[in-house]
């Protein structure tokens, strides 16, 4: 977009662009702006802030101008310190902004949650708009692939950067997944025990069978089943920090026996099993290699096993947040829950119940943030200052996803089509009673 296209979009007379564009209905938070901008860059703004559904925001810019929602009060203010910036977001707001963010040339002052969620509805909202820079810069943005060998590459961005970050703002048994929350009050700790001891009575988990885990992070589920539910595990990961943690554990709690940690990718599982479990690695495979993944299941699972997939998810099929996929989670990918399923059907697995925890991410993540707010000067000490800001942004901005709905978070229990050992009631889900 050139300065005169730019300056031709400001200038252009309110009833002119209406005759041009589709009527929009107007959104909870449209009114007029008050004190309308009289430069370049103020129309700019106020052109930004409309195409975002009006959002509850003040704006001040680097030139002492300040735009301000037309009624109510601001949740947030953002201040935007040059131009340059301003052309940035207008050019690419979904990752413009967290590169602004990171960069401290945007700084936010209030309600940086809330802010993202009503941020994530505009952009929601705009994306199908055919003039909608999401929709058009998304076209050519070049993302993470997930061979094997890019896949331990994108892992090691991620879950090797250091125990000692993560012991910081997780659980004390490291669980990095959706935790799940019998009571809203319930603790951190509590919750990611219930979460587990979840999965297992879906899986209906009894001694001395055998279990394969395809991604089992720091080891938290495996040493439960293997220390609650008396089973052995195989678990497979490809994080050279996770596994090292995950074997020393198993030795202190003595369950080297039952719970083995195998560093390798997935696709080399062999062996056969009673059940499957994959907590929080589906994000990580790939639409193009969901079919893969189902026929490793396809190829261990034992003519009467059982197996369980638990993910974060989209609505219907989207790419995740481009700036998370850049500089946090590279190669990631939430699949709709029909795309879940395209895991299962090439192979005639029968699905038994699906499980949307959504609300109990977004508590998770609030936990989770509060703990890393308290830390961010430890943070800040092993990393540095645009460390703390790309993290909170993250932590902000997935609680805001699972919020507002743009994030979900599914559990498929599945088993062989064929097979007759499946539930008769649902009654078993909410047994207490361990194994």
């Amino acid at each position: 977009m050139t300065r005169d296209s730019l300056e031709a979009l400001v200038e252009t007379p309110a009833d002119s662009r209406e005759a041009a564009e589709p009527r929009r209905e107007p959104s909870p938070h449209a009114a007029a702006l008050q004190s309308p901008p009289t430069t370049i860059d103020g129309r700019l703004v106020r052109y930004l802030i409309e195409s975002l559904g009006n959002p509850p925001l003040r704006v001040s810019l680097w030139n002492g101008e300040s735009i301000a929602p037309g009624e109510g009060d601001a949740m947030a203010q953002v201040h935007i310190a040059n131009r340059a910036s301003l052309l940035k977001l207008l050019a690419d707001p979904e990752f413009q902004f967290g590169e602004c963010f990171c960069d401290g040339t945007i700084q936010v002052e209030g309600d940086l949650v809330g802010l993202l969620e009503s941020l994530i509805a505009g952009l929601s909202a705009s994306a199908s708009a055919a003039r909608s820079p999401r929709s058009v810069i998304g076209r050519f943005r070049r993302r993470h692939g997930n061979s094997p060998a890019d896949a331990r590459d994108n892992i090691q961005r991620h879950y090797d950067l250091g125990n000692d970050f993560y012991r910081l703002w997780l659980d004390r048994g490291l669980s990095y997944t959706c935790a799940y929350f019998r009571a809203p009050d319930a603790t951190l700790e509590q919750a990611q025990i219930d979460k587990m001891d979840h999965v297992c009575r879906k899986l209906r988990l009894r001694p001395d069978e055998t279990v394969v885990e395809a991604g089992c992070g720091w080891g938290a589920l495996a040493l439960h089943m293997a220390a609650h539910y008396g089973v052995r595990v195989r678990a497979f990961n490809i994080s050279r920090e996770q596994v090292a943690h995950a074997r020393e554990q198993a030795c202190i709690l003595g369950l080297q026996q039952r719970a083995e940690f195998i560093e390798d990718d997935y696709r080399n599982i062999g062996g056969r099993f009673d059940a499957f479990v994959s907590v929080g690695m589906l994000e990580h495979v790939g639409p193009e290699h969901f079919r893969n993944l189902g026929g490793v299941i396809d190829r261990v699972l034992e003519p009467n096993g059982r197996g369980l997939l638990h993910s974060i998810g989209h609505l219907k099929p989207d790419p995740l947040n481009a700036w998370i996929e850049k500089r946090i989670f590279p190669g990631a990918y939430p699949p709709s829950l029909r795309e879940m399923l395209e895991v299962l059907e090439p192979w005639s697995f029968s699905v038994l119940d699906v499980e949307n925890l959504r609300l109990h991410y977004a508590l998770t993540l609030e936990h989770w943030l509060r703990r890393f707010d308290a830390a961010s000067e430890r943070v800040r000490e092993m990393y540095d200052e645009r460390f703390v800001r790309a993290w909170r942004l993250y932590l902000c901005g997935s609680q805001a996803a699972f919020r507002s709905g743009e994030m979900q978070l599914f559990q498929v229990l599945f088993a062989r089509g064929r097979s007759n050992a499946v539930p008769w009631t649902r009654a078993y889900l909410y047994d207490d009673a361990r194994g």
